[in-house]
């Protein structure tokens, strides 16, 4: 902090409005009067048929205005497009069974809270247990429950995809090495819970509504909502507020809550307002899919991997809930990770079970992919007898742009001098002596190394994969990145950059403010960004959204694209106060607007003319400052008939090398160093960038070490509250870290820049975890799962023992 503290400037836009409480939140926010406020009665039961539901004394509790349940939501609902034609109906309370802890039943509506809980203990459910399963594989099991019986499965997709001579080089290997993983079930944790207000109204053109919602996106989830309420978009409007406490993916999961509430709306005839608690988020929001997998590789005697094989079994809880089952194909097209295997069978399989339904989790299907490959590679490593960076090295992609066996094409990148700049960080002799010493007192120390590519600019045309390729109608495929950002310029020459990519703590205004200032030759302070979601009034397609690190590939170039419209119009308007000088001559420097030649006019006066003479200007240069401006790549197309997609604009790369200790008498696992090198092409913040990394840092900590949803054999969640749902803090992040990056600029964006908020919570899971590994190799036991900790670790100790 400076000395003189007034004077200090805010290295974000957005840090001076969140530190002081004036942060915009949707509980800060009261846009409608006469708002009620909401309850939700929700099931006590894993899987459970309704006998019947008993609104009647909760319907005459002073203060109710409303209560609805499931004849209510079966009148009024359609369930939720699905992606694939399995029949698993889903809509936002349960109207036949109950399928998971949590799911809704009813919802009160009342004067305040406390009445509306009071009113919901009122509800009477009779329900009739049925048998419950949690886990991906106990799902495929021949006699385990069927939780949607109409489709006479549990299993919502499966699908197999070959490319290359797969069996060939497995028949040919010198090596086939197989490793069978599991990744466990965690979330996000946002600061902030979910939040609703709806407002049904019934209109001479037909009912309408009108919603605020703290929803990141995608927008895809827009006509979603619309099908099930039975209204065309037009009459769907949704707002998010600038601030939304958090997300990481998870409030994507939102949208049944904002249809449900709207339902609610319109039978109270209020506004209503719904705040989500923590136990209930725990419970019953979102989470991101456990996965049990299985990879193959065949491997030459030298090393190189020839071939791969996965087998990916997704659990994606009691409903195949859009955008599911997503988490099988976001990395459809970088599933080899950084290496050079043209030749990859995958079957994909989906299974629903009763427990929360999953979505989007940061990194987003690129933890799970991390996790089963990279553990693979220390497996290769031991069957060859290489190193573990070695093997690694020797399997690298050397050549840019790089097309995958799937159908992805690697922008840019140099992956061998990323690994071997994390390798000089890490000080790897000093880790590997460190080591040695502990084994020979008697101690656990390992050193785990992960490299994985960063997929960024998703897109959404993976989402075809899920069904065949005969059944995909034509013409009627989907593809995108698209991203809009509208632009003006005011009388005074200041300049408005209007953005629907709402953040979740990324600094979009800040970025977004300064590349126009940039591209404008404005002072940043005469360019202001403003975070406006409103669907009725601000740009979107279905593909925004702030998700799958979409803002520095995708929205910067829209902003780019929006300046350089304002900067000819600017030039054009600047030719005519300085004697017809050709605007191609011109540049735009430090707010102002010169020739070569010395000659200059204020940006603002340039600004001027278009507001106050415009019959000045240009024949054929409009009388407009003011651009709406897209950047839809168009590299980003849909899946071919042989089931090839680049399933993303961008690519960056990570390598990671974590070292860990272990306490031989607690079993303690700490984080001793971490050396993570980031590949994001241009860089457009480095203090943003250093904040993306540590907070990916701190947040795939939680999935390897600490953070895990649990069930009892019941179906009961046994981690609903943060007594048994551990989250790490600062004092678990306190290890050293050190950080670098290699900057391979994408030649597919403007700036050159590429995605950075999720590499390494798809990497340190599993550095951590190869680590683990490391220090428990002299012992004799193997790592297939996580989380890690201590408990864990004493199970493993205890069954070595057994054996």
């Amino acid at each position: 902090m400076p000395e003189h503290p007034e004077h200090w400037t805010p290295s974000r836009d957005e840090d001076a409005a969140l530190v002081t409480g004036r942060g915009a939140f949707l509980d800060d926010l009261d846009p409608l009067p006469g708002t009620l406020v909401a309850a939700v009665v929700r099931s006590n039961r894993p899987h459970a048929r309704l006998r019947s539901v008993d609104l009647t004394r909760a319907r005459a509790h002073p203060g109710v205005a409303a209560v609805i349940g499931p004849d209510e939501v079966r009148a009024a609902l359609r369930p939720f497009p699905l992606s694939t034609g399995v029949p698993m109906p889903y809509l936002p309370t349960g109207v036949d069974k109950v399928r998971f802890v949590g799911e809704p039943i009813a919802v009160v509506v009342a004067t305040d809270r406390y009445v509306a809980e009071d009113a919901a203990e009122l509800v009477t459910v009779d329900y009739e247990d049925l048998g419950a399963v949690t886990a991906a594989r106990a799902a495929l099991e021949p006699g385990a429950p069927l939780l949607h019986p109409d489709a006479g499965t549990n299993v919502a997709t499966d699908r197999t995809f070959s490319f290359g001579p797969v069996e060939e080089r497995f028949a040919d290997a010198a090596h086939v090495v197989t490793g069978t993983y599991d990744f466990p079930r965690y979330s996000s944790v946002p600061m902030e819970c979910y939040s609703v207000i709806a407002h049904w109204t019934e209109q001479s053109g037909g009912p309408s509504v009108e919603a605020w919602a703290n929803f990141h996106g995608p927008f895809s989830m827009v006509p979603v909502m619309a099908g099930a309420l039975g209204l065309p978009t037009s009459q769907v409007r949704l707002h998010v507020p600038a601030d939304i406490g958090g997300s990481f993916g998870i409030k994507a999961g939102i949208y049944p809550y904002v249809v449900l509430m709207a339902l609610a709306s319109k039978h109270a005839g209020t506004p209503v307002r719904w705040s989500e608690d923590r136990v209930e988020h725990l419970m019953a929001s979102s989470t991101g899919a456990d996965r049990a997998m299985t990879f193959s590789a065949a491997v030459t005697a030298d090393g190189t991997i020839t071939a791969l094989r996965t087998d990916l079994i997704d659990n994606v809880g009691a409903y195949l809930r859009p955008p599911e089952p997503s988490t099988l194909y976001r990395c459809y097209g970088n599933i080899t990770g950084p290496y050079t295997i043209d030749a990859v069978q995958i079957r994909a399989r989906a299974v629903v079970t009763n427990t929360m339904p999953t979505g989007l989790n940061r990194g987003f299907g690129g933890q799970q992919l991390y996790f089963g490959l990279e553990r693979l590679l220390d497996e290769i490593a031991d069957a060859t007898g290489l190193d573990v960076v070695e093997v690694r090295r020797r399997n690298l992609v050397t050549a840019f742009p790089h097309e995958t066996a799937t159908g992805g094409v690697y922008d840019s990148g140099d992956y061998a001098a990323a690994l071997e700049l994390a390798v000089k960080n890490a000080d790897l002799p000093e880790l590997e002596k460190r080591r040695d010493e502990a084994r020979a007192r008697g101690g656990c120390y390992g050193i785990g190394t992960a490299l994985v590519v960063d997929p960024s600019g998703t897109n959404i045309g993976y989402v075809g994969l899920a069904t065949p390729a005969e059944q995909r109608r034509p013409g009627r495929g989907k593809s995108g990145s698209t991203e809009h950002v509208r632009m003006s310029v005011d009388l005074q020459g200041t300049v408005t950059v209007l953005l629907g990519s709402v953040p979740q703590g990324q600094g979009h205004a800040t970025v977004a403010r300064r590349i126009a200032a940039q591209r404008l030759g404005l002072p940043p302070d005469r360019v202001r960004a403003v975070i406006d979601m409103d669907t009725a009034t601000t740009p979107w397609t279905v593909t925004s959204g702030s998700y799958s690190s979409r803002f520095a590939p995708l929205v910067t170039s829209a902003v780019v694209a929006a300046a350089d419209t304002i900067a000819t119009t600017v030039k054009a308007a600047a030719s005519t106060l300085l004697d017809g000088a050709d605007p191609a001559e011109l540049s735009l420097v430090d707010g102002h607007v010169v020739h070569p030649d010395g000659r200059g006019v204020t940006f603002r006066h340039a600004a001027g003319v278009v507001h106050w003479d415009p019959a000045a200007l240009p024949e054929g240069v409009p009388a407009r400052l003011y651009a709406e401006a897209e950047f839809s790549p168009r590299e980003t197309r849909a899946a071919t008939a042989d089931d090839r997609i680049n399933s993303s604009l961008c690519y960056g790369f990570v390598a990671e090398i974590v070292a860990v200790s272990i306490d031989p008498d607690t079993l303690e696992i700490t984080v001793d160093r971490v050396s993570s090198v980031h590949d994001a092409g241009t860089v457009l913040d480095q203090t943003l960038l250093d904040g993306q990394v540590h907070g990916a840092l701190v947040h795939g900590l939680g999935g390897a070490g600490y953070e895990e949803f649990t069930h009892a054999p019941s179906g009961q969640p046994t981690s609903a509250t943060f007594l048994d749902y551990l989250c790490p803090t600062s004092a678990e992040a306190g290890f050293e870290l050190r950080t670098d990056h290699v900057v391979t600029p994408s030649p597919l964006t403007p700036l050159g820049a590429k995605g950075c908020g999720e590499g390494s919570s798809m990497s340190f899971p599993v550095a951590y975890a190869n680590a683990v590994a490391d220090a428990l190799a002299p012992h004799g036991i193997t790592v297939t799962s996580l989380p890690l900790h201590g408990e864990v670790l004493h199970r493993k100790f205890t069954e070595k023992e057994r054996s």
